[in-house]
């Protein structure tokens, strides 16, 4: 234990820390403009100057560690003189504009100025100019204002490690510029700004327009836009959202935000948001009231269902919802209509992969501390790139290289070409054989443990590349050895999975490799999720296979247990996934489709199969925020709230879960409703006698009915205690045997004459949600074809020339993007923009093992349009 005394005040330390810190922790704030915590100690603006007993000179206290018995001073006189000085000295050059500047009511330097003095300047001398920049749509330098604290510089490399900008020039000539030139090339996380203690780096969205005291109350939620679930801060002035910002005390992503979560709070402000509900009348879309839609989706789920019963209705959750508005659905769904199918887009890949995995390890092997990835030795990436899917967890990686730790990634390293030891990149398709490859060097001279007897048994049968198999992959048997030798290596090690690797053909081989990868390096496995709620679709019973809390449905205990509770019956078998309820639409089984937040038509491979199977249905009901492209076709369109609009929970991907707070509230008093609301609305119709008047009753019931959440309360989430396995039952013995297609043989990877066209997961867009966002769209404003230069040459196409692609699916022209990091052989498109979404040209199939989507047909022609 370490005592001290800062200003008469004994401070007993159980680790060592810097006086700063150790003061903080006595109450006491010291007066700084370059620390901030998180960030490494750079003693650069000395204004934590303070007195230590027998030190002949002030001393600064952000890097002075604390030693026993040490007797610290802060606010002398000769101390404040000093302050006084330093800053006379920082007011040399910066301008005296508070009255213009944006950063007024929440500077620093003026707090300080206003606290310390100098009332007047003694310099007579000019100032030193530098033209105010505005060559960035997003970021407003004014370097006039720095004061080379670096705080932004070391946010960029220590904790963000985009290493984008950086101090140029000496002397009363040094500026913070990006090392891109005017405009920014880097990730735009906006993290440079949380830390600007002055108005040098601002957002040029908030320009003369935001000031601390417009803000009429402040809402602590939680992102909408991925998995990650990072916590943040939404300043509201008239309804609106006028800023959103992390703090670093609240959650887990302790101050930290990615440019969706920081810039992407625009989609819900867009014009175009639903206000009012749409039916379909002589072929047109009109505008209807809330109790003609309604009264008219009833009568028609009604007769559908005496005509041919409830298994041809379905339902499609969402990941964007709330928990309590994807139980709702299922219990509409299952427990009114009487149909298990209800289903989401979790099925495209989380959603199976997760069920797959707790089949070999037993439920909750995913859900492990996000956090804890920076603390690793090793990480292996495999199935996409996790600093544009799940951004924050992507700074964990970044983070445990920064320790020390290795990172491997198979396949486009991404946003970690930098931090990887090595590129594995192999062909396309061929990834299945580098892991058997991977797993027979880790089996070599290794005994095993007993652990899991089902995985060793599959292990001794499992079929290993020689190395003229191998060759095909484009990996040699050194790059696999030296990979493999590596994670035998690490102490520590993660596994993290992304979807593209789960979205190949068998599926449930590439998912067992890896498993059997973490199994024998004794890692953790984290899961990449693009919703923000793809864990809280499945743990609300949105699967046509699991009631609430993850129970089976087919299992009688379980159901039984649940309709005691709700005093209602549910169907005992098996319902339609998402793709079979598409089949079943196509083939005219399935009459109804109840879809709730989610876009099938643009973000499910074919897309005109898709829009041919959705025409069929008797009766298509959509719950949306803006008009989608799925919306555009059904038979009644139902406005909705967004999640910063709503009240509720999100669990995220470490299977924590979070309280998601209304912050705004709807411009019309027809404005969209709560989703869970509207479906409790029309189940009412049906006879439904359980009231809800408030959110709270709805999760009051979640946790009566799911053995999952037993207990936990709205208090304890907001305490940040829900953390799995929470204080409920997880269902144990679910691991057991499980199938895996072609263990004993491997994949035959052929050669495309023409390139295969993979899709792209950018940073700055977030599906079609993110495409309403003018902020993101002035980073990433149209979609363009990203091609490798080889690729580019041979096709005679240049950077920014328009390029025709096609297949038996469709025709689109693009504009074209040269990326030497996208594979030869391989163009990138995103599916975020209308008309030119990726997956209108790619066609799927279900995996026969896990269930999952898997790509296929999607090799394009590619050609330069002539103008």
């Amino acid at each position: 234990m370490i005592k001290v005394t800062i200003d008469g005040r004994d401070v007993e330390l159980e680790n060592p820390v810097t006086v700063l810190e150790a003061a903080k922790q006595a109450g006491i704030i010291i007066p700084t403009l370059c620390y901030f915590e998180g960030l490494t100690p750079f003693g650069g603006c000395r204004l934590c100057l303070v007195e230590v007993e027998k030190l002949p000179k002030l001393q600064t206290s952000c890097t002075l560690m604390t030693a026993d018995g040490m007797v610290v001073r802060t606010e002398t006189e000769q101390i404040k003189a000093a302050r006084r000085s330093i800053l006379e000295f920082l007011l040399i050059n910066h301008p005296l504009d508070c009255p213009f500047c944006d950063k007024a009511g929440e500077c620093d330097l003026q707090d300080l100025v206003a606290r310390y003095g100098p009332e007047a300047g003694r310099f007579a001398e000019g100032k030193r100019r530098h033209p105010e920049s505005f060559d960035d749509p997003i970021i407003v330098r004014n370097m006039e204002r720095c004061v080379l604290c670096t705080r932004c510089v070391r946010m960029c490399n220590d904790l963000q490690a985009s290493y984008s900008i950086s101090v140029t020039g000496r002397g009363s000539h040094s500026f913070v510029e990006p090392f891109s030139g005017g405009k920014y090339n880097c990730e735009y996380c906006g993290n440079c700004l949380t830390v600007c203690p002055v108005g040098a780096i601002m957002s040029r969205l908030h320009r003369h327009t935001y000031r601390p005291w417009f803000v009429e109350k402040e809402i602590e939620t939680v992102c909408g836009f991925c998995g990650v679930g990072c916590s943040m801060v939404l300043q509201m002035r008239e309804n609106s959202i006028i800023r959103a910002i992390p703090r670093t005390e609240v959650g887990f992503n302790k101050g930290l935000l990615c440019v969706r979560g920081r810039f992407g709070y625009e989609s819900i402000e867009s014009e175009e948001q639903l206000t009012t509900p749409l039916m379909r009348v002589d072929g047109d879309l009109k505008q209807v009231s809330w109790e003609e839609a309604i009264t008219f989706i009833a009568r028609r789920l009604k007769e559908i269902k005496e005509t041919f019963g409830g298994k041809a209705i379905g339902a499609v959750a969402s990941g964007r919802c709330t928990n309590e508005d994807n139980y709702m659905l299922q219990k509409f769904i299952r427990f009114v209509i009487g149909s298990n199918n209800i289903d989401s887009s979790a099925r495209n890949y989380y959603a199976p992969a997760e069920t797959y995995l707790e089949s070999i390890f037993g439920q909750g092997i995913t859900a492990n501390l996000i956090s804890g990835i920076a603390n690793s030795d090793g990480v292996l990436v495999v199935g996409g790139d996790p600093t544009a899917i799940n951004p924050i967890l992507g700074l964990q990686i970044r983070a445990s290289w920064r320790g020390g730790g290795k990172v491997i990634a198979l396949g486009v390293p991404g946003g970690l070409k930098r931090f990887v030891a090595y590129e594995l990149m192999p062909t396309p398709y061929s990834e299945e054989i580098v892991l058997s490859a991977i797993v027979g060097r880790l089996l070599k001279g290794k005994t095993f443990s007993g652990e899991n007897a089902v995985v060793e048994a599959k292990l001794r049968s499992l079929r290993m590349p020689s190395d003229e198999e191998l060759s095909v992959t484009g990996i040699s048997p050194e790059d696999i050895a030296r990979a493999s030798d590596d994670l035998a290596g690490m102490a520590t090690p993660v596994v993290v999975i992304g979807p593209d690797i789960i979205q190949r053909e068998r599926a449930s081989k590439n998912l067992f490799l890896l498993g059997a990868i973490a199994y024998l390096i004794n890692a953790r496995i984290f899961l990449l999720s693009e919703r923000p709620n793809y864990q809280g679709v499945m743990d609300m019973g949105c699967l046509p296979d699991f009631l609430p809390g993850g129970r089976p449905v087919e299992l009688e205990m379980f159901r039984h247990k649940i309709e005691g509770a709700l005093d209602l019956k549910a169907p005992s078998d098996k319902g339609l996934t998402f793709f079979e309820m598409i089949n079943e639409a196509e083939s005219g089984g399935l009459k109804a489709l109840y879809v709730m937040g989610e876009n099938p038509l643009f973000n499910i491979p074919d897309s005109a199969r898709v829009k041919k199977a959705l025409g069929n249905l008797d009766l298509l009901v959509v719950q949306d925020i803006h008009l989608t492209e799925t919306a555009e076709i059904a038979d009644v369109v139902l406005p909705a709230t967004a999640w910063p609009e709503k009240e509720g929970t999100f669990t995220n991907l470490e299977r924590r879960v979070q309280r998601v707070r209304k912050a705004r509230r709807g411009k019309l008093a027809s404005y969209g409703r709560d989703d869970w609301k509207i479906i409790a609305d029309i189940a009412e119709r049906f006879g439904m006698t359980k009231k809800y008047r408030r959110v709270e009753d709805v999760w009051e019931e979640i946790m009566h009915v799911s053995a999952l959440h037993t207990g936990l309360g709205y208090e304890d989430i907001a305490d940040g205690k829900a953390v799995w396995p929470y204080s409920g039952e997880p269902l144990r013995g679910m691991e057991g045997d499980f199938s895996v297609e072609g263990l004993e043989d491997l994949p035959r990877v052929q050669d495309s004459e023409k390139p295969y066209l993979m899709i792209e997961k950018p940073l700055y867009h977030s599906g079609t949600f993110s495409r309403r966002s003018s902020a993101l769209l002035s980073i990433y404003p149209e979609p363009c074809l990203m091609i490798n230069p080889l690729l580019s040459e041979r096709l005679g196409l240049a950077e920014g020339e328009r390029a025709r692609i096609s297949n038996k699916r469709g025709v689109l022209e693009l504009k074209v993007k040269l990326n030497k990091d996208v594979p030869d052989g391989q163009v990138l498109l995103s599916n975020t923009f209308e008309g030119f979404g990726a997956m209108s040209l790619i066609g799927f199939s279900i995996d026969s093992a896990i269930g999952s989507l898997y790509i296929r047909d999607n090799s394009v022609r590619v050609e330069k349009v002539l103008v």
